[in-house]
């Protein structure tokens, strides 16, 4: 029994930041029915990289998920979804501000199908304002919200971060957001709890990933720069050469800086007043970088990261994807899990970042194939099969159990009249 395994949520949202709010609480037991356009489904089903015909786009982010995929702008298939809404607790979308409205879902319309609905929602700029009606977008979002100006080396214009940071914390925010309504219900009913929308959007939670920097902004005036792999406030804490390869190491307090010294074989440097503080030595950054440099030039990476590690310094090598997946910590915690698609394929997949009671979440189901759950979700709305072969055969149901994404090798139903909204996928 896990902690959401009560709960249904229909999930409308495509791409990266809604689907990773889903699939973290698909991975705490909740029931997630990802309800796909008829035509093409969730984009990201064809984006690279592939292993045949399927996204691993895709498969990252949609463990532990069933899907069906409909005909949303027939009557038949907008009955389906009313019927599905009436039963789910919460509903998660993300497109553009209105598209859910336009579609025909206005908030009073899911009031009157399901007045204990909680709708979560991540848009591109926020429900208001003057950007609020523009289409939304990892990078794009990044540059606007000051990300790109503070990232990469010293001397540049600045650099996107390597992950989609924005979509996955958008993600991990809404998640939040829709627990705690849920919780409010749960806790003091929805007479005295009545939030029955909650939302954010890839702005919001870009600027509130500034933290210090964007209070230093927003305080003193005066916008922070790119400092390559130095931290902004803290030294020394960054890549360093060493007699072999770069590490990166974190001197964070006086305790810290002491052993420091004395474990590289400097211990001059605790008592020179340039570097007596923290905020000694970062204003002296340029000065103690190449004392520093030249002590770890006298062993290899493997050596300093064992000898600092043992007195206290967090230290660890640069390491690749490939070596990081590989590596024996990553083994012990059982973060790869093994699962086997609804076509046969088999297919090893990264867990959620979860424990409860010290015991890894689980990927129970595989990414879903377009549509592969169908069937399953019709019959338990009580259609009978004979309804279902009428609903298959004019395109209002679409997919099956060896569908892969649209345009890939495997076979897909044809049907559906487009996608069920053209808003900007976040």
């Amino acid at each position: 029994m896990l902690p959401l395994s009560s709960l249904r949520i229909i999930d409308l949202s495509r791409a990266l930041a809604g689907p990773l709010c889903t699939a973290l609480l698909a991975d705490l037991g909740a029931d997630i029915l990802k309800v796909e356009s008829g035509r093409g489904g969730d984009p990201a089903r064809s984006w690279p990289p592939f292993e045949g015909s399927h996204s691993l786009y895709f498969d990252s982010v949609n463990r532990n998920k069933r899907s069906i995929a409909l005909d949303l702008y027939s009557p038949a298939g907008t009955e389906i979804l009313d019927r599905l809404i009436a039963g789910a607790d919460a509903l998660v979308e993300n497109f553009k501000p209105g598209t859910l409205a336009a579609m025909g879902y206005t908030d009073e319309r899911l009031r009157e199908l399901n007045p204990e609905l909680v709708v979560a929602s991540v848009t591109g700029y926020g429900d208001t304002g003057p950007l609020s009606d523009r289409p939304g977008l990892d990078q794009v979002i990044q540059a606007v919200s000051g990300i790109t100006s503070i990232t990469g080396p010293a001397d540049s214009s600045g650099y996107r971060v390597g992950l989609p940071i924005v979509d996955l914390t958008s993600g991990m925010s809404a998640a939040i957001g829709l627990l705690a309504a849920l919780l409010g219900r749960a806790k003091h009913g929805s007479a005295a709890a009545p939030t029955d929308r909650v939302s954010t959007s890839l702005y919001e939670t870009a600027l509130s990933l500034s933290v210090f920097q964007g209070q230093g902004a927003l305080t003193l005036g005066t916008p922070p720069r790119p400092q390559g792999n130095d931290h902004p406030s803290i030294t020394p804490y960054g890549v360093f050469e060493t007699g072999t390869e770069p590490i990166v190491l974190a001197v964070t307090t006086a305790a810290h800086w002491r052993s420091f010294c004395a474990a590289i074989g400097g211990p001059e440097l605790e008592h020179d007043p340039r570097f007596a503080t923290s905020r000694d030595r970062t204003e002296h950054r340029e000065e103690l970088r190449p004392l520093l440099t030249e002590l770890l030039a006298r062993d290899s990476a493997e050596a300093w990261i064992e000898a600092l590690n043992a007195v206290g310094i967090p230290c660890g090598a640069i390491q690749n994807y490939a070596q990081v997946l590989a590596h024996p910590h990553t083994e012990a915690l059982g973060m790869i899990r093994d699962t086997v698609r609804g076509d046969g394929s088999a297919l090893r997949v990264i867990r959620g970042p979860l424990n409860l009671n010290g015991a890894a979440t689980d990927v129970r189901l595989p990414p879903p194939g377009f549509g592969e759950h169908g069937a399953e979700v019709l019959a338990e709305l009580g259609i009978a099969d004979s309804e279902l072969a009428a609903l298959l055969a004019d395109g209002v149901v679409v997919g099956g159990a060896a569908s892969a994404a649209p345009g890939g090798s495997a076979s897909v139903t044809p049907g559906g009249a487009g996608a069920a909204a053209s808003g900007a996928a976040k």
